[in-house]
């Protein structure tokens, strides 16, 4: 058997029904996969990915191994692996994995580093920190690497500015950045899952309630429009005016987190960024306050506050759900420890919307593997989003029109006027 770290081999059965349900969600990168295990495009080629263990990403894993690639996954977050597909990874597919949900720090970058000793020639993230700890800790690694990918905003941020300062030292595809990814996965998988997340640990009714939207990037927008859908009081706060005023203009309410922090029952951080809610936030909030995070590090939430702010905490009130009781009475509810809600909460995005993002990734994969890049933060090639664009369509019994020759000539022309 392959080397692995996870819960329980004997979970492998229920894992191998879940990873079979999403298949049947997941038809583009089903037919990636097909071509993969009959052209071998990653044969013999050493790859580590540090991605949401689930049951879609199983999938990818299976596209990535029937291509040839010698795969080594582990965890990139400590809550959102699904053991029994961990299990069934390695029990029924015979892919090494090293993935423990509720992992602690040290294991979490153990099981890091070990997936940087495989020596791989791929890499692929969702955070940056398998890239960012082999930078820091392997740099004599990096010259194997002909190229890695990411999938998250808070990865590509770090890659950004890793590349900035004149840190990067491998081709860095910004996955999240293709439209086949954040137009859906984004909007539509974050904002479904977070809904689904939060409900699932509070049971909370979201009709009538004022729901604080912390960012209104392309995750925000999606769950603030589920958020109005059912019924919701939505608030959005921002720090980027355009994207302000675009939520204004799509009907929310705007003002300041210190503002939003007096009458808000709910708050989800979605940005990126840190301590997006801290301690002046959490004097201000009114009893029973709700306070969640969907993105992907559980640093958007200033926890050392709301501790200091507490005089006493009980952990588990709900699964998934702490108390804090404040030092004049108020109660401050903290969900999955500050960390990313949908997948410590929920399942994550829904298998449909992640086969586009994770086509996305297996066919980025390829072409990293043809081409010799520069080391730089690379877009995805326009013609990898068309052919998944065009494969979704086709898998929903979508058509569309085709520009006449006319029109194409129109549209490269400049001598027609009015």
């Amino acid at each position: 058997m392959v080397k692995h770290h996870v819960k329980d081999l004997n979970l492998a059965p229920q894992g191998k029904k879940r990873i079979e349900w999403a298949d049947n969600d997941m038809p583009v990168l089903r037919k990636i996969r097909e071509r993969f295990e009959k052209d071998q495009p990653l044969a013999g080629m050493r790859m580590s990915a540090c991605l949401h263990v689930t049951a879609e990403t199983a999938n990818l894993a299976r596209t990535l191994k029937a291509g040839g690639a010698d795969l080594v996954l582990v965890a990139s977050n400590p809550l959102s692996t699904q053991d029994d597909v961990a299990a069934s990874l390695v029990k029924d597919y015979d892919i090494s994995v090293f993935a423990i949900r509720g992992e602690d720090h040290k294991t979490y970058y153990e099981h890091i580093r070990t997936a940087i000793e495989h020596n791989p020639q791929i890499t692929m993230d969702d955070g940056a920190d398998l890239v960012s700890t082999l930078h820091a800790e392997y740099p004599e690694k990096l010259k194997n690497v002909k190229g890695s990918m990411e999938e998250t905003t808070t990865g590509i941020i770090r890659l950004r500015a890793m590349h900035r300062d004149g840190a990067l030292k491998i081709p860095v595809f910004a996955v999240n950045d293709a439209e086949t990814k954040y137009l859906f996965d984004n909007r539509y998988g974050t904002g479904q899952s977070t809904v689904d997340g939060i409900i699932r640990a509070t049971d909370f009714l979201v009709a009538g309630k004022k729901v604080v939207v912390a960012g209104y990037g392309w995750c925000g927008k999606g769950f603030a429009m589920r958020m109005k859908g059912m019924g919701a009081n939505v608030i959005v706060t921002e720090v980027h005016p355009i994207r302000a005023l675009e939520a204004a203009m799509d009907g929310f309410w705007v003002m300041p987190m210190s503002e939003a922090a007096k009458i808000g029952d709910l708050f989800v951080t979605i940005t990126g960024d840190i301590h997006v809610i801290r301690k002046e936030h959490f004097e201000r909030m009114k009893d029973g306050a709700i306070v969640a995070n969907s993105g992907h590090f559980n640093v958007e939430i200033n926890i050392d506050d709301l501790e200091a702010l507490a005089k006493e905490k009980h952990e588990n009130v709900r699964n998934n759900v702490d108390e804090y009781v404040l030092q004049d009475g108020r109660r401050i509810f903290l969900l999955a420890q500050g960390r990313l809600i949908n997948l410590a909460a929920a399942e994550g995005h829904p298998a449909s919307v992640m086969d586009m993002s994770f086509a996305t990734q297996a066919l980025t994969t390829e072409y990293a593997l043809k081409n010799d890049l520069p080391v730089a933060v690379h877009d995805v090639p326009a013609e990898i989003e068309n052919w998944i664009s065009l494969a979704k369509l086709e898998t929903m019994g979508i058509q569309i029109d085709e520009l006449t020759e006319e029109q194409k000539q129109y549209l490269s022309s400049w001598e027609m006027g009015t």
